[in-house]
């Protein structure tokens, strides 16, 4: 994460991410295990996954398997048929090509968000400017934001992103749109359904809606030129057999995301009243994570860590921590009891 509104020039060379179990044992050796991690945002409820077919481990995924699997994704994300759209292995690779493909530009970003979009950009010597909201973003070549926003669950209506786009695209410039943790929040989180809108490109995350990180899969769909230009710099297979098979499984069972929809919902409400217990005040989240704020954060992430519970905390925000959700009831009653 960076914050402030100001441009950027730089960024640590290790950016924090969270999920680094390893990184925990180090802070807290004597923790007891097994580790609960709830400092991702990916869906702890995996997607039962079909068996795979010896095809997908012994042979090259065949391009009409993988325009297949683009056109689910499209009806999967609500977007119209024939929208442009690119399958990539996870989004963070789309993330790191497309300033390299687009070149040093001025860009703003709304944050404090996703710190890789950044990092990115600043890579390729652009100018960054981290703002506040659409109007601050005024004059910039490429506006990039994530919505709903990581870690706060900011969520920019998407009528109202269409028609910035429209004025964004008439300079000749790019509204680029990160629904990582769109999935599970409604038709109304989504963008989508406005494609293809000139100058807009959205990228939609696989892993951790479906809580299969380790597949990487993403896509990219809305703009014809860049979606093109994505597919050549990828080259050909850039997505593997198990993905495009998880993929097409998972993507198409609607039922699964309606009802896992409704269970996340609930599981939020009791992480909520968790983390208040814990004597955070919620100030956002979506429904695979939560965001608090205390001043006594940094002593609580001590306090859980060595409990065995990792969660997010920020080093620009120490007053906040982010929660994911645990995976089973033996990891509730560990949070709940903290």
């Amino acid at each position: 994460m960076i914050a402030g509104s100001h441009n950027t020039s730089a960024v640590s060379a290790a950016i924090e991410h969270g999920g680094s179990l390893a990184i925990a044992e180090r802070l807290f050796p004597g923790a007891p295990r097994p580790w609960i991690d709830l400092s991702t945002g990916i869906n702890p409820h995996a997607y039962p996954l079909p068996a795979f077919s010896a095809a997908a481990f012994t042979r090259l995924p065949e391009p009409g398997d993988i325009t297949r699997l683009e056109q689910v994704a499209l009806a999967a994300y609500g977007a119209p048929s024939g929208t442009p759209i690119v399958a990539a292995p996870g989004t963070q690779v789309l993330i790191s090509l497309l300033p390299r493909l687009l070149g040093s530009r001025q860009v703003a970003i709304l944050g404090p968000t996703y710190a890789e979009h950044a990092a990115g950009w600043q890579g390729v010597g652009a100018d960054v400017r981290l703002v506040a909201g659409l109007e601050a973003a005024a004059g910039a070549d490429v506006v990039v934001l994530v919505n709903p926003n990581n870690p706060d669950g900011r969520l920019v209506p998407p009528a109202q992103l269409a028609g910035f786009a429209a004025t964004l695209a008439a300079k000749g410039g790019l509204l680029l749109v990160d629904e990582a943790f769109a999935d599970l929040e409604g038709k109304g989180a989504t963008i989508a359904p406005f494609l293809p809108v000139p100058g807009v490109l959205v990228l939609r995350s696989f892993g951790k809606t479906y809580g299969l990180a380790g597949v990487r899969l993403g896509f990219a769909m809305g703009d014809e030129a860049l979606v093109d230009a994505l597919r050549a710099a990828m080259g050909p297979w850039a997505v593997a057999g198990p993905a495009l098979e998880a993929g097409l499984a998972a993507l198409a069972d609607e039922g699964w995301r309606r009802q896992m929809t409704l269970r996340l919902e609930s599981e939020a409400a009791r992480l909520d009243a968790a983390m208040e217990r814990l004597g955070l005040k919620i100030v956002g989240g979506t429904r695979l994570y939560r965001l608090g704020e205390a001043e006594g954060a940094p002593a609580l992430f001590k306090r859980l860590g060595k409990a065995g519970i990792l969660v997010r905390r920020f080093s620009d925000q120490p007053r906040r921590l982010r929660l994911g959700l645990p995976a089973d009831e033996a990891g509730w009653q560990r949070l709940e009891s903290a």
